[in-house]
């Protein structure tokens, strides 16, 4: 960790630094999930109260629920209950966790407000923790799915496939799928109904700065040229199509950068860059068909350790300055991963209109 830059936790919008511990090994199929020890941040004092939830006097002493998704519980509860009963015997309290796979509350009760607050965050640290470690479920994106984007994007493939078919790694399948064509925002990992709507709600909260932004009117866009995501044209994993606005402004990228500012400081999303790179991917092999694992009955897609890079020099020299076609861009979505609608684009699970 550096000294001068720590990594620090958001959580509801309070910041904790986040110190070095030995992460363990969790088998899951077991339930081995151990106690990780004392909050990440020793900065606190046993006397901070928590203003972040609701903690309540009762006849016995003070109580709080706090909302969790299922799927977390059991990094809470540990192997064998472990890390609940650490959790409980050096706050002194009580916590209560509802059965695996039933969406709930989590209530802590102890006979200091004190006492609670300290479990409260020391929950909450344990669930950003983990939280990170479950694959995203959902994103936000600029659709670019219009038919006159989807022709280019068709002669595209086309024209590759005749002139640089040769070239190593480049086949047809590694080719986007025309419906699901769209610049990618950011990713969120929503794990209940819960956040889903919460999500829904704050993407709405971003329509008043983007129709400030864009005169409630839709962005005129221009699809045009390529570039690769690494360093090396002859081995190359992502090809992404650019976009500009059509009058030569910024105002797509500000709307993508304060979109995400927005989610971020909800909590819902995390930061991972300072500015979000706004890319149409057109060619990826992680579409690459694997035939020895169709052949077994899978789906044939490659996974990340065994993708196979392409060779995008010729791609690159031919096709350059390729023109995909204009569109106007009137939304942004969030949508679920690994998910279709009747068009064949992404599930949407909210959207925001910028006229």
């Amino acid at each position: 960790m550096e000294v001068l830059r720590p990594s620090l936790v958001n959580i509801n919008g309070r910041i904790y630094r986040r110190n070095v511990i030995k992460e363990e090994h969790y088998e899951e199929e077991e339930e081995d999930f151990s106690y990780m020890g004392p909050p990440e941040s020793e900065d606190l004092e046993e006397d901070e109260t928590c203003d972040t939830h609701s903690i309540e006097q009762t006849d016995k002493g003070y109580r709080c629920a706090i909302d969790v998704p299922s799927v977390l519980y059991k990094y809470i509860i540990g192997k064998k209950g472990e890390t609940r009963r650490r959790l409980e015997m050096d706050t002194k309290t009580s916590i209560t966790i509802p059965k695996q796979g039933v969406e709930g509350q989590i209530v802590i009760t102890g006979s200091h407000k004190a006492a609670v607050s300290s479990a409260i965050t020391r929950v909450e640290v344990l669930m950003d923790s983990f939280r990170k470690k479950q694959p995203f479920t959902h994103f936000l994106s600029f659709p670019l799915n219009d038919p006159n984007v989807q022709d280019g994007f068709q002669r595209f493939k086309e024209d590759v496939l005749k002139q640089c078919s040769q070239d190593h790694g480049v086949e047809g399948s590694i080719f986007q799928n025309p419906a699901k064509l769209h610049l990618t925002v950011g990713t969120l990992t929503l794990l209940n109904d819960t956040e889903v709507r919460k999500a829904c709600e704050h993407l709405q909260e971003c329509q008043t700065f983007i129709r400030d932004i864009t005169e409630g009117k839709p962005l005129p866009l221009a699809v045009t040229g390529i570039e690769y995501m690494n360093d090396d044209p002859a081995a190359v994993d992502v090809l992404y199509a650019k976009v500009d606005v059509k009058d030569g402004s910024d105002k797509l990228q500000v709307i993508a950068d304060r979109m995400v500012a927005h989610l971020v400081s909800s909590g819902l999303m995390n930061r991972d860059w300072d500015r979000v790179k706004l890319h149409g991917t057109v060619m990826n092999t992680l579409f690459r068909k694997d035939s020895r694992v169709e052949d077994k009955g899978g789906p044939g897609r490659q996974t990340m350790s065994e993708r196979e890079a392409f060779d995008a020099r010729n791609i690159l020299k031919k096709f350059g300055a390729y023109s995909f076609g204009e569109l106007e861009l009137n939304t942004a979505l969030l949508s679920q991963r690994h998910s279709t609608d009747c068009t064949g684009y992404y599930s949407s699970a909210g959207s925001v209109i910028f006229s």
